[in-house]
C-alpha cells in the first residue's frame, strides 16, 4: 500500500458495534492534496483461493456488507474495499454476476498484481 501513496495505520483494523468485535485486515489513509485532507479506507483482502469461487464470493461480499453497514453507523470516515488479485478480477468480476455487483456499487475493489505487489485498479475509481 505505501508504493500507491497509502499508509497502513491498523493492522488489522478493529470494528466493534455492541458486544461485538469484526476484524477488516488494514486500515490506511492517504493525503489528497488537492483536498487537504486525508482519505481513510478499511481493506478486506480475499484470495479466492477455495474449492468454490462462488461459495467464497459470497462470504467475501457477506463480509464486506457488515463491515459497510458498521462503519456507517459508527462514522461516515472510512470508505471500505475488498481487495483482490488481477487474477480473481479477471476470472469473477469481468462475468455477469460479477458486472452486476460493480454496476450496482453493492462493493468497491482494489485490484492488485500480487507479484508485481502494486494496485493496478479501484472500482469505482
Amino acid at each position: 500500500m505505501d508504493k500507491d501513496g497509502w499508509t497502513i495505520t491498523h493492522d488489522p483494523f478493529l470494528l466493534r458495534i455492541g458486544r461485538k468485535k469484526l476484524y477488516a485486515d488494514l486500515g490506511a489513509s492517504c493525503l489528497v492534496s488537492a483536498e487537504k485532507k486525508h482519505k481513510k479506507i478499511v481493506v478486506e483482502i480475499k484470495s479466492f483461493m477455495g474449492p468454490s469461487e462462488m461459495r467464497e464470493l459470497e462470504q467475501a461480499v457477506g463480509q464486506y456488507v457488515v463491515y459497510q453497514q458498521v462503519i456507517e453507523k459508527k462514522t461516515q470516515d472510512y470508505t471500505v474495499y475488498l481487495a483482490i488479485t488481477s487474477k480473481t478480477y479477471d476470472s469473477i468480476f469481468t462475468d455477469e454476476l460479477g458486472l452486476l455487483l460493480l454496476k450496482n456499487q453493492i462493493i468497491r475493489l482494489v485490484v492488485f498484481d500480487a507479484e508485481k505487489e502494486v494496485i493496478t485498479q479501484w472500482i469505482p475509481d
